[in-house]
């Protein structure tokens, strides 16, 4: 069977997230997926509301995060744990592997977005599980295609994702995964040996920009409120 699946979605516990877990899985049934990983930077709790509640909607929520390694941004998709941030690239992807999960790489070349290709050698970033080569944010596109060079280069796994921080943009791109089982495990297990096929389009220039205004403006007012403590 085929699982379509957007592996990398943000909900309002992220800091510059917007909609909450009820409606990124709602939008997700509604545009036709069949799985969602909620990937919020740093934080795990969102991700995990979303696995007890996603059989409401029909959906399959995959438990994961998005990581802050000491070079940049690592999806963690299926764990169920949080890990750290600030652990270096190699801390950060054995932790992720430990905890079942696999390690994909986000935006790998995109500097302002925490890319970890730009800091990195390419010998070490053909060490994880996968490279995420369509992700709907990029504005040009040159980075999912240096993304996707570099990913057949080294035979490493492809994945696709929205980067959705607000709901309306869940489903814009993702997977199709081939697996024997509709769970979170059987998906884990295809991805790992890369049993996909990457789809996507690209998010609409001005929402592109407005998410990055509001987060900006969320984030702000997050330090302002945390400096009148």
């Amino acid at each position: 069977m085929f699982i379509k699946a957007d592996l990398h979605t943000h909900s309002k516990l992220s800091f510059d997230g917007k909609d909450s877990v009820e409606d990124l899985l709602e939008r997700a049934s509604l545009v036709g997926l069949d799985a969602i990983a909620i990937t919020d930077h740093d934080e795990i709790d969102a991700s995990l509301e979303a696995e007890k509640k996603s059989s409401v909607y029909d959906i399959i929520a995959i438990p994961g995060m998005e990581v802050t390694s000491d070079v940049g941004h690592i999806l963690a998709i299926g764990i169920r744990e949080r890990v750290d941030k600030g652990l270096s690239f190699e801390e950060t992807v054995e932790r992720i592997q430990e905890l079942g999960g696999v390690a994909i790489v986000p935006h790998p070349f995109q500097k302002t977005r925490h890319g970890v290709g730009i800091k990195i050698s390419n010998e070490r970033l053909s060490k994880v599980d996968a490279i995420e080569v369509y992700n709907s944010r990029l504005i040009t596109g040159r980075g999912n295609r240096r993304a996707k060079n570099f990913a057949e280069k080294y035979g490493i796994a492809m994945t696709g994702g929205s980067d959705a921080h607000i709901a309306r943009m869940v489903g814009m791109a993702g997977v199709k995964v081939q697996t024997e089982e509709d769970t979170v495990e059987g998906i884990i297990e295809s991805i790992r040996e890369g049993r996909m096929e990457v789809w996507g389009q690209r998010t609409p220039l001005w929402t592109t920009i407005s998410q990055g205004i509001s987060g900006v403006d969320r984030v702000v007012k997050r330090r302002i409120k945390k400096k009148g403590k």
